[in-house]
């Protein structure tokens, strides 16, 4: 059994961020992590065009800034060489291939119980934590909606985070499930590489530059929402029109609201609106079921697909190895508590990463908890 002041799941950006928050103040921790590296999402399932949607200025972690020279909008690789250069900044050091399988509040002890196991010697690991920060992140497993008749289609069926690029899908027929911004980036890449493209758009959805995204957070700082909402609204019709006739409904609350609100993000534009517009990728919208490789539209359409793309999202894990965590977690693994208020439960419990709320978000996550660590720690010592 191993005694440990903080037990952080997850090396993730949010574990990796509360570890160097933490080590600013000197508190000790363990960090331990089921996969054999840190970052997985970012290092094994993310397609290859992939760059931070979002301006490297709201997209760092605590106390390390990138590279002077780095661009504005980080590929993928480089932000991977960010966060290993981040790790041997504050010498985090997760113990890897070590899966959290329960972890429960010791009422009486005052400290939580977790068992573990190393999956690579195949044995049980138990832990005492003082606290215990989850971290595993939202994106921990992945989401495949439940569509009739889904088990009888023929082609190849993927999640998103099995995608990585569209070289393999040229001259097919391909449905692309989900119109965030995975979606619609996977869309334009398969139609950029032959494929022909169709992507279902069921809700309403904020399609915007990533220029007006980096202006909308920066005059969200000095002025109300909802005046930067009409600007961005505004500015939005201008650059791409009417889009209603292509397919694309826009949401009645604005984007920054929007986001402060539910956590749901505005959609990058890439060029797939473009492609959209120009008839080259297909909008349809919901599903009603699937017969072999025919996939039926509620709007009565029938098409045959060769492959389809599930960009559908992740769901996170933490309830199935997480008891007495209701002050916290939600039954889908999610902060109960509204931002900013979701990152404390009870009994010295946190989470960082769970409110959609992207790297600036993991940011003031680890922040806090950190802090909130070193009060409690001082009160008790006091």
């Amino acid at each position: 059994m191993e005694n440990v002041i903080v037990l952080i799941v997850g090396a993730g950006p949010a574990g990796l961020a509360t570890a160097a928050c933490l080590t600013q103040f000197s508190i000790p921790y363990v960090i331990v992590e089921r996969e054999d590296c840190s970052a997985s999402l970012w290092r094994n399932r993310a397609y290859d065009r992939l760059k931070l949607h979002l301006a490297k200025e709201f997209c760092e972690l605590p106390h390390m800034s990138y590279p002077a020279d780095a661009p504005t909008y980080i590929p993928k690789a480089l932000f991977v060489n960010y966060l290993d250069d981040y790790m041997e900044r504050f010498d985090i050091q997760p113990k890897y291939l070590t899966s959290v399988e329960s972890s429960k509040y010791e009422n009486d002890k005052k400290c939580w119980s977790i068992v573990a196991r190393d999956m690579a010697e195949g044995t049980t690991m138990n832990f005492v934590a003082k606290f215990l920060v989850v971290a595993s992140g939202e994106n921990s497993a992945e989401n495949i909606p439940d569509i009739p008749g889904l088990h009888s289609f023929p082609g190849e069926a993927i999640h998103s985070s099995r995608y990585k690029s569209g070289k393999s899908f040229s001259g097919k027929s391909v449905l692309v499930i989900g119109s965030g911004n995975s979606g619609m980036e996977i869309a334009y890449d398969l139609a950029t590489h032959g494929a022909n493209t169709s992507i279902v758009i069921r809700s309403p959805i904020h399609v915007m530059t990533k220029e007006l995204i980096r202006l909308g957070m920066t005059l969200a700082q000095h002025l109300p929402l909802n005046l930067v909402d009409n600007l961005l609204v505004m500015a939005t019709k201008f650059i791409f029109g009417d889009l209603t006739r292509h397919g694309i409904r826009m949401p009645k609350m604005g984007p920054m609201n929007l986001k402060s609100k539910t956590g749901r993000s505005a959609v990058i534009d890439v060029g797939t609106v473009g492609l959209i517009k120009s008839g080259i990728i297909q909008v349809q919208g919901s599903i009603s079921k699937i017969m072999g490789n025919i996939v039926k539209f509620q709007s009565g359409d029938e098409i045959p697909f060769d492959a389809i793309v599930f960009a559908t999202g992740y769901k996170s894990t933490a309830n199935m190895w997480l008891k007495n965590g209701e002050s916290m977690l939600n039954d889908n693994g999610l902060p109960t508590k509204e931002y900013p208020n979701h990152w404390k439960g009870e009994n010295r419990l946190y989470c960082a990463g769970l409110a959609r709320r992207g790297l600036a978000g993991i940011a003031a996550d680890a922040k806090n908890i950190a802090d909130d660590i070193k009060s409690v720690i001082g009160s008790m010592c006091g």
